[in-house]
């Protein structure tokens, strides 16, 4: 995966910490899109999974354990986020 500048990502996406990353062409990502009604084009674009908003990236205290991500939709409710791009937080 590449990583990118987080000035470039948040420009059009928004920061969020998901626990899970995964191409939408994986087993599991496909049924649980297919079942929730989500068409992702192109199918190999990563989705982040149970996903929670990150407000302000660098300051202290705001930290993700899991994977920090920019995704260009994130209008789930957090149980999916798509066109997810990995970013490092620890700029």
């Amino acid at each position: 995966m590449q990583f990118k500048t987080i000035a470039s990502l948040l420009a059009l996406a928004s920061a969020a910490c998901c626990n899970s990353l995964q191409a939408a062409n994986t087993p599991a990502v496909s049924t649980l899109l297919g079942l929730l009604g989500i068409v992702v084009q192109p199918i190999t674009a990563l989705v982040g999974l149970t996903c929670s908003p990150i407000s302000i990236i660098g300051l202290p205290g705001n930290s993700c354990s899991a994977q920090p991500v920019c995704c260009t939709n994130n209008s789930f409710n957090g149980l999916v986020a798509i066109g997810c791009t990995p970013v490092n937080i620890n700029l």
